[in-house]
């Protein structure tokens, strides 16, 4: 029953009901708290010791005596009331006074009765009772006058507790009691008492309530019908009554419980699936983790053979380079011993004898000479390893592993009891509308993801008699909004390049014949690069431009500057890039920024109003735009320096910095549109590109 306790609490004092009574609402209050939220409003001034009538229960107002000026015979005398018990008060003034409803706020005004006016919920009451009585652990005497003892009988006919003492002088086991049935009491027997008890009716105290007037809503006493206030009203037996309510609670009682009993089973339904996305959670992080772990233990393994080869490689050039030391240092050695042995033959004064081994020591030495040509004092090896291993495509695709699949399983099980009733209702308008195409299938083995690009396969399950047409893709923007067609056509892949970096698109695709369009597809959730990885674009550079080192490298053959624009272009967010000086010969001063994709090509970047950039030589830079040179600022590059660019356009702002540190302040604002990363520069300078950065932290 602890379920119902609330059912059972006054909503003014919140707790159990004491004495209520039923508002016009239907709603009930506790008497005494009914009291407390009475509204008083005044018709004019009034002293303040006049109270609401209805805080005058206590005075009885037939017996009251009303003095005046005609009763009294005396001049002027300010009437008065009189009490039972004799006391003088000042009469009430007339107030008008009114109720508000606590849960529904409905406000009614009171009558002359007060809060007399108002039923008490006698049912409310006993069921109080009685649950107070079943929580108790024993039921107290109803006869004791003061602190009742725990009750020891009770009276089956009388439907009264009994104490022993009270028992015995109340109710005596004989004369007409004898025959009356004594049983032990229980909780449950409590508060029955009071609700078999015949009710007696408010205004005729005398009389027992035997009919129920249907147009008040109210149980009436004979005594009611004769004084004629129901007189025109549709009266009825209040037992039958009472039945035909009872009938009709319980039919109201009976679908509360169907739908009862469905909350129940869609609770156990909730709290089953937490239990299985707990479980599927824990199975799902332990697949990761293992295909992770593969990953790992394949990086490994390739590690190892690479290592492998590293050392072979090592080893080979070790052994080259020592057997050459060692041929170098015995052929040393004999020259060394030769030399000297000539320089004793030159010591000798004996011409004839020196003579004699002359010529075979200038051939020697000759030959000696010839050994040691320009090849025998080369090494054989350098000191690089000519393996190169190339981990940028390995990297990216380690940054842009995610979870590429269809929406929350639960929410496409919901979708799909929805769309039901509209399939049958779509299968019963006849046999045209059934051979338009079904929704296609997406082929999730299929779809990637590449930098900013998505691909997509798909394909139709099922056989129709009329073939299809064509199909069309659709995506959102990539911020959860509108749908747009990006595809029409008949091919099954589709690739849709210009995506934008770090954002989710929703895909989805249907058919079509001539018999009309059909469902869509599932939604499959596409996630682009955190950062953005691009080249330079050979397609778009001036022909003096030489692209190298997979189109990341970028010189030029001429003396006059030269541009060349990124393969990437931005619209949105925040991205950042850096280009390594490699050569820098004679000051020049390239250019570095962004640029529109119809800038000019034959000119330094920045010249004409579709670029933005900072052009620097050895010793300081400028900001240029539209042939503006501004903020000029100390410091500029040489080989080996990296110059970076922060295009924010959430903030439509463009920053510089040279060796990762910023340089100057911020270049540009404003800037809106779409923008390429653009270079330009002279046969001077040589840059590499570097791309797939996080966004400098001192930005964040």
């Amino acid at each position: 029953m602890d379920a119902m306790e609330e059912e059972l609490k006054c909503p003014v004092c919140g707790s159990l009901f004491k004495e209520p009574i039923i508002l016009p609402c239907s709603h009930n209050v506790c008497l005494a708290c009914a009291r407390n939220i009475i509204v008083q409003t005044p018709e004019g001034e009034t002293p303040p010791q006049n109270r609401c009538s209805s805080d005058y229960d206590y005075l009885d107002m037939d017996k009251m005596s009303m003095y005046s000026e005609t009763d009294s015979g005396y001049g002027s005398y300010t009437p008065c009331l009189k009490s039972p018990n004799g006391v003088r008060v000042f009469p009430p003034v007339h107030r008008h006074c009114s109720i508000t409803c606590p849960l529904c706020h409905c406000s009614v005004s009171l009558e002359e009765r007060g809060l007399r006016g108002f039923q008490r919920n006698r049912l409310l009451e006993a069921i109080v009772s009685r649950y107070q009585q079943s929580r108790a652990a024993t039921v107290k005497c109803q006869l004791c006058d003061r602190n009742p003892v725990d009750a020891t009988v009770m009276c089956e006919q009388c439907d009264v507790f009994y104490c022993a003492p009270c028992q015995q002088r109340c109710h005596p086991s004989r004369g007409p009691l004898a025959k009356h049935r004594l049983l032990p009491p229980t909780p449950a027997q409590a508060g029955t008492a009071s609700a078999r008890r015949q009710v007696t009716c408010v205004d005729h105290e005398a009389e027992n309530y035997s009919m129920y007037c249907v147009s008040c809503q109210t149980p009436v006493c004979y005594q009611c019908l004769e004084e004629g206030k129901h007189g025109k009203h549709d009266v009825k037996p209040l037992a039958a009554m009472w039945k035909q309510h009872k009938c009709q609670l319980s039919q109201a009682l009976n679908g509360v419980s169907d739908k009862a009993k469905e909350a129940k089973e869609f609770l156990m339904q909730l709290k089953n699936l937490l239990q299985q996305i707990q479980e599927n959670g824990v199975e799902f992080e332990a697949c990761l983790v293992a295909q992770c772990d593969a990953l790992i233990e394949a990086l490994t393994r390739q590690r190892a053979k690479l290592l492998t080869k590293v050392t072979k490689e090592k080893e080979s050039k070790l052994k080259t380079v020592k057997d050459q030391i060692t041929h170098c240092t015995m052929k040393l050695r004999q020259t060394t011993g030769m030399m000297e042995f000539c320089l004793e033959v030159i010591k000798e004064n004996d011409p004839s004898g020196f003579l004699q081994i002359s010529d075979a020591l200038i051939k020697r030495v000759l030959a000696s000479q010839e050994q040691w040509v320009r090849s025998a004092l080369e090494p054989k090896v350098c000191p690089e390893f000519a393996l190169t291993v190339n981990t940028d495509p390995l990297m990216q695709s380690i940054l842009q592993l995610d979870f590429s699949q269809n929406k929350d399983g639960q929410e496409a099980a919901l979708l799909k009891q929805m769309h039901a009733g509209d399939q049958k209702e779509e299968e019963s308008t006849g046999a045209e509308t059934s051979t338009v195409p079904p929704a296609p299938l997406l082929q999730l083995e299929k779809c990637c993801m590449r930098n900013n690009s998505a691909t997509l396969a798909w394909r139709i399950t099922t056989v129709q008699a009329l073939p299809v047409e064509g199909y069309v893709l659709e995506l959102d923007d990539g911020n959860s909004g509108p749908y747009r067609e990006v595809y029409v056509g008949k091919e099954t892949i589709c690739t849709v390049d210009g995506l934008h970096f770090n954002s989710s698109y929703n895909a989805r695709v249907k058919a079509y014949n001539s018999a009309g369009v059909g469902a869509y597809s599932k939604v499959v959730v596409l996630k682009t690069s955190d950062v953005a990885w691009f080249t330079f674009d050979s397609t778009s550079a001036h022909r003096d431009i030489v692209l190298s080192n997979e189109n990341q490298t970028v010189t030029c053959n001429s003396y006059d500057d030269r541009v060349v624009l990124g393969t990437a272009a931005f619209s949105k967010g925040e991205h950042y890039w850096e280009l390594s000086v490699d050569r820098y010969d004679n000051h020049p001063d390239p250019a570095f920024g962004v640029a529109r994709i119809n800038t000019m090509k034959d000119m330094m970047l920045g010249k004409d109003d579709k670029a933005w950039a900072m052009y620097v030589d050895n010793n300081r830079s400028w900001f240029m735009h539209n042939n503006s040179h501004t903020n000029r600022a100390e410091g500029g590059i040489t080989k080996g320096s990296t110059v970076g660019i922060l295009l924010d356009l959430t903030k439509h702002t463009l920053t510089f910095f040279i060796n990762k540190q910023q340089h100057g302040p911020v270049a540009f604002e404003n800037l809106e549109g779409v923008f390429m990363p653009a270079v330009s520069l002279n046969r001077n300078v040589q840059v590499t590109l570097i791309t797939g950065l996080e966004v400098p932290k001192s930005n964040k």
